[in-house]
């Protein structure tokens, strides 16, 4: 009995050690599938970007002339020119009325005939005593007389020559002339009006000559060049192509904003106190670029996904330049040439393994 159950100790203990080296031979459960996400790449490239400025402002006069009358209380007889009109240098545009004046000088012309006529009869008393000093015919007090008498006369007459002269200009100055030749911005003179100093009676566009005023960020101003093309846009759609003609040399402290001259072509359409919108198409050397949506944001900064040669990707921190055309200039980040992601770059995390879909030619998809 005792050798029975014996026996059957040792069969149970047989069959257990081959359960458990049954169990031990079993393969591994198999690892889940790594699960990758599609991603359209591209390169960092190397492009010349153009623009990265837009800015607003007033078109504006490149020089105006203000036509005003040198003559005060003359009524205004006849005016020339409307508003808008085209004048050349030298072109009547107002008539004072002469008709005072036209008195005083025909009254100075006779106040100058009767002091040539006293200046010739004081000289000719002053030649009869020539020769006569010290003669005992006419005392030195009498000679010297004659001729002080000469030299006041003559003096008179000098006078009286500049009177006429000054009243001649003045009626010359009735006449109103264009200084400059170009477009009639505005007009203020009308018939019936007394002539007053400092009082503005035409403004002119110097030969019709408009700019676009831009107002730029001080930074702006630091990467803007003379001559640089500009694009402007006005209210009508219209659209006009300019240069940079000068850039102010101050900043406004109160807005941090100075001013960029658009030098534009002559056009009808361009009127002084508008209001236009320019942007500056300069091209730049060639920097390296993505496109504006491989660039990601977060709480770290600014950054892209780059695609390694075994598809995973990592996180690259970046900084920023001009921004145009759907391209962002890197400043700093991954070399020209490195593989960054485009769609699908915001679901993986760095490190992931990832399926490359697209690799464009061009920077740009």
């Amino acid at each position: 009995m005792m050798e029975c159950r014996s026996s059957a100790r040792a069969f149970a203990l047989v069959l257990a050690c081959a359960a458990g080296a049954a169990a031990c031979s079993k393969p591994p459960p198999p690892k889940p599938a790594e699960t990758t996400v599609t991603l359209t790449v591209t390169k960092v490239a190397l492009r010349p970007l153009t623009g990265g400025l837009t800015a607003s402002g007033a078109l504006v006069a490149r020089e105006e002339a203000g036509v005003a009358s040198e003559l005060a209380g003359y009524r205004i007889a006849e005016v020339y020119v409307d508003e808008d009109a085209w004048v050349t240098k030298g072109q009547p545009l107002v008539r004072l009325d002469d008709t005072l004046l036209r008195s005083q000088i025909a009254q100075q012309e006779a106040n100058l005939v009767q002091q040539e006529v006293a200046g010739q009869r004081a000289k000719a008393e002053a030649d009869r005593v020539k020769g006569l000093d010290n003669a005992g015919v006419l005392s030195l007090e009498q000679i010297y007389e004659r001729r002080l008498a000469a030299k006041a006369a003559a003096a008179q007459v000098a006078v009286a020559r500049a009177q006429l002269d000054d009243l001649k200009t003045r009626d010359a100055r009735l006449l109103i002339r264009a200084p400059v030749s170009g477009r009639v911005l505005e007009r203020d003179a009308r018939p019936g009006d007394t002539s007053a100093l400092a009082t503005t009676l035409y403004r002119i566009a110097r030969d019709g000559l408009v700019e676009f005023d831009a107002e730029v960020s001080q930074a702006d101003l630091d990467n803007t060049r003379v001559g640089e093309p500009v694009e402007v846009s006005l209210p009508s759609g219209a659209k006009v192509m300019g240069h940079v003609r000068f850039i102010s040399p101050r900043v406004d402290s109160q807005t941090g904003l100075g001013h960029v001259r658009v030098a534009l072509p002559v056009r009808d359409d361009l009127r002084p106190g508008g209001f236009a919108r320019g942007v500056f198409v300069a091209s730049t050397k060639p920097v390296p670029v993505v496109p504006e949506r491989a660039v990601h944001f977060d709480a770290n900064g600014a950054s892209v996904m780059t695609v390694d040669t075994h598809s995973r990707v990592r996180r690259v921190a970046i900084e920023t330049g001009l921004r145009t055309g759907g391209y962002v200039q890197l400043l700093s980040g991954p070399p020209v040439g490195s593989t960054v992601a485009l769609g699908g770059g915001a679901f993986v995390l760095d490190g992931d393994k990832v399926r490359v879909a697209q690799v464009p030619g061009d920077a740009r998809s």
